[in-house]
């Protein structure tokens, strides 16, 4: 599905990830948890301009994501 960005809520905070496809990040996400090692995910904070942060993903880790479609976004 294209999109625009995913809106992703951890540890109540909100944060994006740009240029990729939600299956990819869901899947992606998915294969930290199941490998029981923590791992971190890159992602964006901020309004305007972004700062890159890293997330630390682990299998008890509470995570929520939204894809925005762009169609709606506008």
């Amino acid at each position: 599905m294209p999109i625009k960005r995913i809106n992703i809520a951890y540890d109540g905070a909100s944060y994006s990830i740009g240029n990729r496809e939600y299956d990819e990040v869901k899947a992606e996400i998915e294969s930290f948890v199941e490998s029981g090692r923590p791992h971190w995910l890159r992602v964006n904070h901020g309004e305007g301009s972004f700062r890159e942060v890293d997330l630390l993903i682990t299998p008890s880790t509470s995570i929520s994501l939204s894809a925005i479609d762009p169609a709606s976004a506008e």
